[in-house]
């Protein structure tokens, strides 16, 4: 045998029985794959989207309630105790799975091909979301379109939508201020606009008789997708530019909303009755788990639309300094949003005479009801109802962009040589049949069946599928190995906190977040209308199907293995031959040329996941003073040029076998055997 060193000048053939598409004749191998996949322009882009992302319509409407019911100031104290438990070490999580591998939500699972169910279930639950988030929107564009006006039309009772009840809600004056109202049996116009003209839920008499489609918001449910659809067209290229003004424009108007609303006579009671701090809440278990639910749900967290943002940034880029200024970025726009929406309900308390707890609402009930009556109350009220619907619309498409694209990443990532070249084809699909699944929730009882899905499609499943996550990295794939990738990629590994997150305090947080969800479960409800039991039954189905998806990947992954159960229970656990950095460039240490279609000259490696390969290695300089070797191998190693020996897997045993001392003079005949 020659010096070791003659090892550089190797090429390695591959027999046709281990070739992949890659390595045929008509496909040129100097094609980058990953390259064609596509990237972020620049790092911006990856950062707004981020922000545009996790910063939605959940932060207008959901955490300042959740705030002022929960203890007011001394709900930050939970807050940013779950953040930091939680929502930091999982953002980082996701976004370092797919960084490191440029792959979606099904492909990254090469890490472990057992759990590749859990990225089915991730698709499941983003494109149940998908459907009705966006026909949130098209309520936000009627909206929009309804605010065009000289007068809004839910300014006034009188209209033919209005019955008796209908009572404009405004306070009678005297020279003593406010003088109180009894709005009990009243309703204001802005909520009959809302339930009685743009849902007309009276065509309805529940979830199983859901009326005609109301042909008004079909049109706006049509343009909304034509709108996302237009803005994902080109993939992270377009929708990378898109968000330079749907991620910044919310602040501009969050902050013109703010500064008008500070101003008005009543604010400061709002903003007092929002950060008042009641330290006794803190002693209910209650406060802790809404704390770390709203952390959960608007960090986006396991929705899979992280993980695909970071697979297409460059394999170097900064996501650990990234995480921070996503996700305290985020909560501190809770914050702020929190701010501008009290002190509005503030003046709105003042001018009715009502305690603030009265006119306070979570959900689209805020959204649609409260705030719109809120604007009729100030002067150019449709300039100031415009901008506050502009604001959820650039809100809520940013989270629409990244539902759709992460769906998309992770069809075309699974078959890239069919569907990646026509990705926008495949989108536009996408999207007509969302639009098409949806026309279900622009019917007269629409609303019902969205309050269904968005109760029961991203609740206890989504938590089974992240702590299923969390587990399959630091347990199976090993926190030592995902540290060593990171390191990789980053030039540091984590430190303590992220293990002690990763291996303990997150899964067991969410672990009792699940429990509490479960224990705590009430039926859903709209208003007054109960779902009938058949409804929750459908509801609960929806969110056991995603769980189910985890068991049944495994049971594919374990059938599609050789050996006896345990040996391919193992096999099907371990990361895929090619699981690693996406370019060549990219791959050191125990990565170096494990992809495939390789040509690199640098190790000596063997390809084989479970044929029991023979893979020739032919010298092609003469100096070396050998014409061929051929290697016959039963585990997988490889042979890097810093005199280190990895190994990969073994091709029909479950122990790996590593050889310590490379000499191929003495090498066992179930390790390696050069013939040359």
């Amino acid at each position: 045998l020659p010096h070791l060193s003659g090892l550089s000048h190797w090429q390695p053939v591959t027999p046709d029985l281990l070739m992949t598409p890659s390595d045929q004749g008509d496909v040129d191998l100097d094609v980058d794959f990953a390259a064609d996949r596509g990237n972020w322009t620049g790092k911006l882009d990856f950062l707004l989207s981020c922000i545009g992302y996790c910063v939605g319509l959940g932060n207008v409407w959901r955490f300042p309630y959740r705030a002022y019911t929960n203890g007011g100031g001394a709900f930050l104290v939970p807050y940013f105790l779950m953040l930091a438990i939680c929502g930091i070490p999982l953002f980082f999580l996701e976004l370092s799975l797919g960084q490191f591998s440029s792959l979606g939500p099904l492909a990254v699972w090469k890490i472990s091909p057992l759990f590749k169910g859990a990225g089915a279930a991730m698709l499941l639950i983003v494109g149940l979301v998908a459907i009705y988030y966006n026909m949130i929107i098209a309520y936000v564009l009627f909206y929009l379109f309804a605010s065009l006006t000289s007068d809004l039309p839910w300014e006034h009772c009188g209209n033919w939508w209005n019955t008796e009840l209908c009572l404009e809600h405004r306070g009678s004056k005297d020279g003593n201020g406010t003088l109180p109202l009894n709005l009990t049996y009243t309703v204001s116009p802005s909520e009959e606009y809302w339930s009685r003209y743009v849902l007309h839920i009276q065509g309805s008499q529940g979830i199983g008789s859901p009326g005609e489609i109301r042909w008004n918001l079909c049109l706006c449910l049509l343009l909304a997708w034509v709108i996302v659809f237009l803005c994902i067209l080109k993939g992270v290229k377009s929708s990378g530019k898109v968000v330079y003004f749907t991620a910044t424009f919310p602040y501009l108007i969050l902050l013109m909303l703010l500064v008008r609303g500070v101003t008005l006579p009543g604010a400061w009671k709002g903003i007092q009755f929002y950060l008042t701090p009641q330290f006794h809440h803190l002693l209910s278990s209650k406060v802790w788990i809404e704390a770390a639910l709203q952390i959960f749900y608007s960090l986006g967290v396991g929705f899979g639309g992280l993980l695909t943002f970071a697979s297409y940034n460059t394999f170097h880029q900064n996501i650990y300094r990234d995480t921070f200024i996503v996700t305290l970025g985020n909560a501190i726009t809770s914050i702020l949003a929190g701010f501008a929406i009290f002190s509005v309900l503030g003046y709105m308390s003042q001018e009715l005479g009502v305690p603030v707890d009265q006119v306070a609402k979570a959900g689209p009930g805020l959204a649609f009801v409260v705030y719109p009556q809120a604007m009729t109350m100030l002067p150019l009220s449709p300039f100031w109802s415009f901008l506050f619907f502009f604001m959820l619309l650039t809100l809520g498409l940013d989270s629409q962009f990244a539902f759709l694209e992460t769906i998309v990443t992770a069809v075309t990532d699974e078959f890239p040589y069919y569907l990646r070249p026509k990705k926008a084809v495949f989108s536009g699909l996408i999207c007509v049949a969302m639009y098409l699944m949806g026309l279900i929730l622009t019917t007269d009882g629409g609303m019902y069946w969205l309050v269904l899905l968005d109760d029961y499609s991203a609740s206890f499943g989504l938590m089974v599928v992240v702590i299923t996550t969390c587990l399959a990295v630091t347990r199976v794939y090993g926190i030592q190995r995902f540290c060593r990738d990171i390191h990789m990629m980053l030039g540091f590994k984590p430190g303590l906190y992220f293990r002690a997150c990763w291996l303990f305090l997150s899964p067991a947080t969410l672990l009792a977040l699940l429990v509490y969800s479960i224990v705590k479960y009430q039926p859903s409800e709209y208003g007054s209308y109960r779902f009938p039991s058949w409804a929750e039954l459908l509801g609960i189905l929806m969110g056991l199907l995603s769980c189910l998806m985890i068991p049944a990947g495994m049971l594919v992954a374990v059938l599609g293995e050789e050996g006896s159960p345990w040996e391919r229970l193992q096999q099907a656990s371990r990361p895929a031959m090619d699981w690693g950095p996406s370019l060549e460039e990219n791959r050191t240490g125990m990565y170096v040329a494990t992809l495939a279609g390789s040509q690199s000259p640098k190790p000596l490696m063997v390809h084989m996941r479970k044929y029991g390969g023979i893979t020739s290695f032919e010298n092609t300089d003469a100096s070396a003073g050998v014409s061929c070797a051929r290697m016959t191998v039963s585990a997988a190693c490889i042979w890097s040029m810093d005199k280190t020996l990895f190994c990969l897997q073994r091709a029909h045993s479950s122990a790996d076998t590593c050889l310590g001392d490379f000499k191929p003079e003495i090498c066992g005949e179930d390790e390696v055997t050069v013939v040359g």
